[in-house]
């Protein structure tokens, strides 16, 4: 039953997460942002998906800065660099 619990938790902040970066992605794309204020919903979004997941930095860096870079690219033009801002 514990294990049980702990996936549905765990399963239901996935989802969380992914509805974050969603909604996030949605933003930059459509609403009237400067590019630092883009690049600010990105660590915004950085910070809930650490507090969700604790030491997992490294994921996010891997996932989901890739995807945010792509979007903010797509938007703003220039290319980004491929490290942490």
């Amino acid at each position: 039953m514990a294990e049980e619990n702990y996936l549905k938790e765990e399963n239901r902040k996935i989802r969380y997460l992914r509805f974050l970066v969603d909604l996030s992605i949605l933003s930059i794309q459509q609403d009237d942002l400067l590019l630092e204020e883009a690049l600010e919903r990105v660590e915004e979004v950085k910070r809930a998906a650490c507090n969700l997941f604790p030491g997992k930095e490294d994921t996010f860096e891997l996932i989901y800065r890739p995807r945010f870079y792509r979007v903010i690219e797509e938007r703003f033009g220039s290319p980004l660099e491929r490290k942490n801002v």
